[in-house]
């Protein structure tokens, strides 16, 4: 293999390839990419097994075919360190190197016969979904992702396609976050997607992409990438049932006014309470040592008695970072159960912190 490629666009791959990778163990090959230079493209492969990445360019010179894996890592690293330009890769004796001008570099190879088999997309059924509202979906539910629960299916997001809806629904056991999106689908089914492949997901695509899948993978496809990640087996908690079927008051709050207030109670505690009174609303840190920080806003709520709930900052500030409003719907019952934060097609169901 003999090609010539620009370092942008080499680089770029590259750094897009690096979180598919093995980190831990350099002797695996799947700490290696896959290389293949023929029909005038390069296309590049990366895996841990787990998630897969493939992206080919034609922004590159050919003049002699041929495959190769090489250290993903340390081929970034090589890269990095050359300047603008053309860098010259080239395989000889089981080795690849790499040049430009003056330097030159070798990487050990692995046989690239032993590279894992990636999933064809090819015959697979289709979901049919549009591309914005699953990236936007997707980036709403995953705060509320856990992770390195024993529970494996709670380390991932559920996909739950219907005749006429689809939910995306996540949970860490002490909130749950779902999306609900009208959509015709020919198929009922749901899919567990991992959190790591949900990240990458966002990072990777942001529109015109098409969704295919079979027992053990979803496939994405774009015009410049195709990424696959295996589903997690397990089966997901019936999230419909955690939300509450009634709510007792429904307050319409100002979602940057509720951001400053809590984001100055964290620099105390990460736990606030928070009272609505009649006429305003005040928000208290819950610490354990004898620090203190209060403040408080206007706001009209019409409570007749003080309501107090206590909760963990982080899933307040979680869904208001995640919602493009200026104004959220909070949903209260009692201060020992669970309240609802919403906006449009979006809740978040949070577990108050017990007093």
């Amino acid at each position: 293999m003999i090609v010539t490629v620009p370092k942008s666009v080499i680089e770029n791959i590259l750094i897009h390839a690096g979180p598919f990778l093995e980190k831990k163990d350099t002797s695996q090959i799947t700490s290696h990419i896959y290389l293949n230079a023929s029909n005038n493209t390069l296309t590049l492969k990366a895996t841990d097994y787990e998630i897969g990445f493939l992206v080919s360019t034609s922004e590159v010179n050919i003049t002699q075919d041929g495959s190769i894996t090489a250290n993903g890592k340390k081929f970034l690293d090589i890269v990095r360190i050359l300047k603008d330009g053309d860098i010259n890769l080239e395989v000889k004796n089981n080795n690849l190197h790499i040049t430009q001008a003056h330097s030159n570099f070798k990487l050990p190879t692995f046989s690239h016969n032993e590279f894992p088999e990636f999933p064809s997309y090819e015959g697979k059924p289709r979901i049919s979904i549009d591309s914005h509202t699953l990236i936007e979906s997707l980036k709403k539910i995953t705060p509320a992702i856990d992770t390195n629960n024993p529970k494996f299916e709670l380390n991932g997001a559920l996909i739950d396609i219907q005749k006429e809806t689809i939910n995306f629904a996540s949970t860490d056991t002490r909130r749950l976050a779902v999306v609900n999106i009208n959509n015709q689908s020919e198929n009922e089914l749901s899919l567990i997607i991992p959190k790591k492949a949900i990240v990458e997901i966002q990072k990777l695509f942001f529109d015109n992409i098409e969704l295919y899948y079979d027992e053990t993978n979803l496939i994405i496809h774009s015009q410049q990438y195709t990424f696959f990640t295996k589903l997690i087996n397990g089966k997901f908690p019936e999230y419909s049932r955690i939300i509450p079927k009634e709510i007792n008051h429904s307050l319409l709050l100002p979602k940057a006014v509720m951001i400053d207030s809590i984001k100055q109670i964290t620099t105390i505690s990460t736990d606030v309470k928070i009272t609505f009174h009649q006429s305003n609303i005040t928000f208290e840190s819950l610490s354990d040592d004898n620090i203190e920080a209060k403040t408080e806003i206007n706001f009209q709520t019409n409570f007749q008695e003080p309501f107090s709930l206590a909760i963990n900052s982080r899933y307040l500030l979680d869904f208001l970072n995640s919602i493009n409003n200026s104004e959220f719907v909070m949903g209260l019952n009692e201060g020992n159960l669970p309240f609802v934060l919403s906006d449009e097609n979006f809740k978040t169901v949070v577990m108050p912190i017990v007093i």
